[in-house]
Protein backbone atom coordinates (compact mmCIF):
# COMPACT_ATOMS: atom_id res chain seq x y z
CA UNK A 1 0.00 0.00 0.00
CA UNK A 2 1.71 3.26 -0.94
CA UNK A 3 0.93 6.08 1.17
CA UNK A 4 1.57 9.03 -1.25
CA UNK A 5 -0.86 11.09 -2.74
CA UNK A 6 -1.40 12.13 -6.31
CA UNK A 7 -1.33 15.35 -6.99
CA UNK A 8 -4.49 16.84 -7.29
CA UNK A 9 -5.69 18.74 -10.73
CA UNK A 10 -4.47 22.38 -11.24
CA UNK A 11 -8.15 23.68 -11.71
CA UNK A 12 -9.07 23.01 -8.13
CA UNK A 13 -7.28 26.22 -6.34
CA UNK A 14 -8.70 25.84 -2.80
CA UNK A 15 -6.67 23.66 -0.04
CA UNK A 16 -9.51 21.78 1.25
CA UNK A 17 -10.72 20.92 -2.57
CA UNK A 18 -7.16 19.53 -3.36
CA UNK A 19 -7.21 17.68 0.27
CA UNK A 20 -10.47 16.08 -0.48
CA UNK A 21 -9.10 15.26 -4.04
CA UNK A 22 -6.07 13.52 -2.90
CA UNK A 23 -7.73 11.69 -0.17
CA UNK A 24 -10.35 10.57 -1.97
CA UNK A 25 -7.88 9.49 -4.98
CA UNK A 26 -6.06 7.57 -2.10
CA UNK A 27 -8.62 5.60 -0.42
CA UNK A 28 -9.76 4.58 -4.21
CA UNK A 29 -6.80 3.27 -5.20
CA UNK A 30 -4.82 2.09 -1.58
CA UNK A 31 -7.18 0.82 0.56
CA UNK A 32 -8.87 -2.58 1.18
CA UNK A 33 -11.99 -2.82 2.37
CA UNK A 34 -11.95 -4.21 6.34
CA UNK A 35 -14.79 -6.16 5.98
CA UNK A 36 -14.26 -8.48 3.30
CA UNK A 37 -10.59 -7.83 2.17
CA UNK A 38 -11.68 -6.57 -1.44
CA UNK A 39 -8.77 -4.52 -3.02
CA UNK A 40 -10.37 -1.64 -4.19
CA UNK A 41 -12.97 0.69 -3.67
CA UNK A 42 -15.29 2.08 -5.11
CA UNK A 43 -16.92 6.24 -5.04
CA UNK A 44 -20.36 6.61 -4.95
CA UNK A 45 -21.67 10.34 -6.81
CA UNK A 46 -20.61 13.69 -5.44
CA UNK A 47 -23.21 14.98 -3.29
CA UNK A 48 -24.30 11.99 -1.92
CA UNK A 49 -26.12 12.05 1.91
CA UNK A 50 -23.79 9.87 4.24
CA UNK A 51 -21.59 7.86 2.39
CA UNK A 52 -18.78 8.49 0.26
CA UNK A 53 -17.30 4.81 -0.79
CA UNK A 54 -18.92 1.52 -1.12
CA UNK A 55 -16.81 -2.30 -2.03
CA UNK A 56 -18.44 -3.78 -5.27
CA UNK A 57 -18.17 -7.41 -3.14
CA UNK A 58 -20.06 -6.80 0.05
CA UNK A 59 -22.06 -3.82 0.13
CA UNK A 60 -20.37 -2.08 2.81
CA UNK A 61 -20.49 1.88 2.61
CA UNK A 62 -18.04 4.03 4.00
CA UNK A 63 -18.44 7.85 4.99
CA UNK A 64 -14.53 9.28 4.84
CA UNK A 65 -13.55 12.29 7.27
CA UNK A 66 -9.70 13.67 6.61
CA UNK A 67 -8.23 16.37 7.98
CA UNK A 68 -4.12 17.35 9.14
CA UNK A 69 -4.68 17.11 12.91
CA UNK A 70 -5.06 13.81 15.00
CA UNK A 71 -8.24 12.71 16.23
CA UNK A 72 -9.40 13.69 19.65
CA UNK A 73 -12.09 12.24 21.44
CA UNK A 74 -14.84 14.47 19.61
CA UNK A 75 -15.07 14.58 15.54
CA UNK A 76 -17.36 16.86 13.71
CA UNK A 77 -20.20 15.40 12.36
CA UNK A 78 -23.11 16.93 10.23
CA UNK A 79 -27.04 17.52 10.98
CA UNK A 80 -27.94 15.84 14.53
CA UNK A 81 -31.14 15.05 13.77
CA UNK A 82 -29.88 13.12 10.35
CA UNK A 83 -27.20 11.32 11.83
CA UNK A 84 -29.28 10.14 15.16
CA UNK A 85 -31.78 8.44 11.80
CA UNK A 86 -28.72 7.15 10.41
CA UNK A 87 -27.49 5.51 13.86
CA UNK A 88 -30.32 2.79 13.72
CA UNK A 89 -30.83 2.57 9.81
CA UNK A 90 -29.23 -0.62 8.01
CA UNK A 91 -27.25 1.32 5.47
CA UNK A 92 -25.18 3.59 8.25
CA UNK A 93 -22.28 3.77 6.42
CA UNK A 94 -18.85 2.83 8.60
CA UNK A 95 -16.77 5.53 9.57
CA UNK A 96 -12.88 5.87 8.30
CA UNK A 97 -11.06 8.77 9.39
CA UNK A 98 -7.94 9.47 7.91
CA UNK A 99 -4.98 12.18 8.86
CA UNK A 100 -2.87 13.09 6.23
CA UNK A 101 0.44 15.61 6.36
CA UNK A 102 1.02 17.94 3.75
CA UNK A 103 4.96 17.60 4.27
CA UNK A 104 5.39 14.34 3.55
CA UNK A 105 2.25 14.80 0.54
CA UNK A 106 0.87 11.28 2.15
CA UNK A 107 -1.48 9.19 4.85
CA UNK A 108 -0.23 9.57 8.70
CA UNK A 109 -3.15 7.76 9.97
CA UNK A 110 -6.40 5.43 8.91
CA UNK A 111 -9.02 4.56 11.61
CA UNK A 112 -11.78 2.68 10.41
CA UNK A 113 -14.84 2.26 13.14
CA UNK A 114 -17.45 -0.14 12.08
CA UNK A 115 -21.05 0.78 11.60
CA UNK A 116 -22.14 -1.52 14.58
CA UNK A 117 -20.28 0.68 17.03
CA UNK A 118 -22.63 3.60 16.78
CA UNK A 119 -25.38 4.02 18.73
CA UNK A 120 -27.64 6.78 19.82
CA UNK A 121 -24.98 7.33 23.08
CA UNK A 122 -21.95 8.33 20.82
CA UNK A 123 -24.37 11.32 19.31
CA UNK A 124 -23.50 14.60 20.63
CA UNK A 125 -25.83 17.60 19.83
CA UNK A 126 -24.14 20.98 19.42
CA UNK A 127 -25.81 23.72 19.82
CA UNK A 128 -28.20 25.62 17.43
CA UNK A 129 -26.41 28.19 14.98
CA UNK A 130 -27.27 31.82 16.42
CA UNK A 131 -29.79 33.69 14.52
CA UNK A 132 -27.04 36.00 12.54
CA UNK A 133 -25.59 32.62 11.00
CA UNK A 134 -26.43 31.92 7.04
CA UNK A 135 -28.33 28.64 8.58
CA UNK A 136 -29.34 30.09 11.42
CA UNK A 137 -31.14 27.76 13.85
CA UNK A 138 -29.31 24.67 11.89
CA UNK A 139 -28.22 21.83 15.29
CA UNK A 140 -25.33 19.93 14.21
CA UNK A 141 -23.43 17.35 15.95
CA UNK A 142 -20.14 15.44 17.05
CA UNK A 143 -19.38 11.60 17.28
CA UNK A 144 -17.77 10.98 20.55
CA UNK A 145 -15.38 8.78 19.30
CA UNK A 146 -14.48 8.81 23.07
CA UNK A 147 -17.19 6.55 23.71
CA UNK A 148 -16.41 4.19 21.78
CA UNK A 149 -14.45 1.12 22.50
CA UNK A 150 -10.55 0.43 21.61
CA UNK A 151 -12.40 -2.57 19.58
CA UNK A 152 -13.79 0.14 17.50
CA UNK A 153 -11.41 1.77 16.62
CA UNK A 154 -9.60 -0.32 13.79
CA UNK A 155 -6.11 1.27 12.72
CA UNK A 156 -5.58 0.19 8.75
CA UNK A 157 -2.40 2.83 9.38
CA UNK A 158 -0.71 3.85 12.44
CA UNK A 159 1.58 6.51 12.34
CA UNK A 160 2.62 5.62 8.59
CA UNK A 161 3.14 2.20 9.34
CA UNK A 162 0.55 -0.40 7.81
CA UNK A 163 -1.71 -2.80 9.67
CA UNK A 164 -1.48 -6.43 8.50
CA UNK A 165 -4.39 -7.03 6.07
CA UNK A 166 -5.39 -10.55 8.21
CA UNK A 167 -5.23 -8.60 11.36
CA UNK A 168 -7.41 -6.19 10.39
CA UNK A 169 -10.27 -8.23 8.84
CA UNK A 170 -9.84 -10.93 12.32
CA UNK A 171 -10.38 -7.63 14.44
CA UNK A 172 -13.59 -6.63 12.32
CA UNK A 173 -14.59 -10.09 12.23
CA UNK A 174 -14.11 -9.94 16.13
CA UNK A 175 -17.41 -8.06 17.20
CA UNK A 176 -19.78 -8.00 14.10
CA UNK A 177 -21.93 -9.88 16.65
CA UNK A 178 -23.05 -6.47 17.44
CA UNK A 179 -24.74 -6.28 14.56
CA UNK A 180 -27.58 -8.80 16.17
CA UNK A 181 -28.34 -6.21 18.81
CA UNK A 182 -30.57 -3.66 19.67
CA UNK A 183 -29.65 -0.19 19.56
CA UNK A 184 -30.07 0.25 23.18
CA UNK A 185 -28.45 -3.52 24.04
CA UNK A 186 -25.70 -2.48 22.03
CA UNK A 187 -25.26 1.13 23.91
CA UNK A 188 -25.04 -1.03 27.27
CA UNK A 189 -22.61 -3.54 25.34
CA UNK A 190 -20.63 -0.81 24.70
CA UNK A 191 -19.81 0.71 27.89
CA UNK A 192 -18.75 -1.95 29.06
CA UNK A 193 -16.32 -2.94 26.75
CA UNK A 194 -15.18 0.35 27.53
CA UNK A 195 -15.05 -0.26 31.25
CA UNK A 196 -13.01 -3.38 30.34
CA UNK A 197 -10.68 -1.44 28.51
CA UNK A 198 -10.38 1.11 30.81
CA UNK A 199 -8.91 -1.58 33.11
CA UNK A 200 -5.93 -1.50 31.51
CA UNK A 201 -5.10 -5.46 30.70
CA UNK A 202 -6.07 -8.40 29.04
CA UNK A 203 -6.83 -10.36 32.49
CA UNK A 204 -9.41 -8.61 34.95
CA UNK A 205 -11.82 -9.32 37.42
CA UNK A 206 -15.94 -8.45 38.03
CA UNK A 207 -14.86 -6.01 40.79
CA UNK A 208 -12.69 -3.95 38.47
CA UNK A 209 -15.97 -3.98 36.09
CA UNK A 210 -17.61 -3.00 38.71
CA UNK A 211 -15.58 0.11 39.05
CA UNK A 212 -17.59 1.92 36.30
CA UNK A 213 -21.06 1.35 37.80
CA UNK A 214 -21.09 5.03 39.05
CA UNK A 215 -20.59 6.20 35.71
CA UNK A 216 -23.06 3.83 34.20
CA UNK A 217 -25.64 5.11 36.89
CA UNK A 218 -25.55 8.82 35.35
CA UNK A 219 -25.82 7.06 31.90
CA UNK A 220 -28.72 4.85 32.51
CA UNK A 221 -30.40 6.86 35.84
CA UNK A 222 -33.24 4.63 34.78
CA UNK A 223 -31.33 1.03 35.77
CA UNK A 224 -31.15 0.47 39.57
CA UNK A 225 -29.77 -3.00 38.66
CA UNK A 226 -26.50 -1.92 37.59
CA UNK A 227 -24.54 -4.45 38.56
CA UNK A 228 -26.66 -7.01 37.30
CA UNK A 229 -26.89 -5.50 34.26
CA UNK A 230 -23.00 -5.47 33.93
CA UNK A 231 -23.11 -9.10 34.40
CA UNK A 232 -25.12 -9.67 31.63
CA UNK A 233 -23.33 -7.99 29.13
CA UNK A 234 -19.98 -10.25 30.59
CA UNK A 235 -22.65 -12.92 29.43
CA UNK A 236 -23.22 -11.59 26.24
CA UNK A 237 -19.39 -10.94 25.35
CA UNK A 238 -18.32 -14.34 26.81
CA UNK A 239 -20.91 -16.19 24.85
CA UNK A 240 -20.10 -14.13 21.67
CA UNK A 241 -16.17 -15.09 22.19
CA UNK A 242 -15.34 -11.74 22.42
CA UNK A 243 -13.55 -12.60 26.22
CA UNK A 244 -13.27 -15.64 27.87
CA UNK A 245 -14.35 -16.53 31.68
CA UNK A 246 -11.92 -18.08 33.61
CA UNK A 247 -14.04 -18.76 37.06
CA UNK A 248 -14.48 -17.65 40.67
CA UNK A 249 -15.07 -14.00 38.79
CA UNK A 250 -11.89 -13.92 36.22
CA UNK A 251 -12.40 -12.91 32.81
CA UNK A 252 -9.72 -12.69 30.13
CA UNK A 253 -9.50 -10.64 26.78
CA UNK A 254 -9.70 -13.16 23.88
CA UNK A 255 -7.09 -11.74 21.40
CA UNK A 256 -7.11 -11.74 18.04
CA UNK A 257 -5.20 -15.26 17.00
Amino acid sequence: MNLGFEEAPAHFESPSQKARIWTEQWVRGALFCPNCGTDRFNKFSNNRPAADFFCSTCDEEYELKSQKARFGAKVVDGAYKTLRERVVARNNPNLLLLRYDLASFGVTDVIVVPKHFFAPGIIERRKPLALTARRAGWVGCNILLGRIPEAGKIYLVRDRQLAPKGSVLETWRRTLFLRKTSTVARGWLMEVMSAVDGIGHARFNLDEVYAAEDRLKALYPANQHVRQKIRQQLQVLRDNGYIEFLGRGQYALRSNA
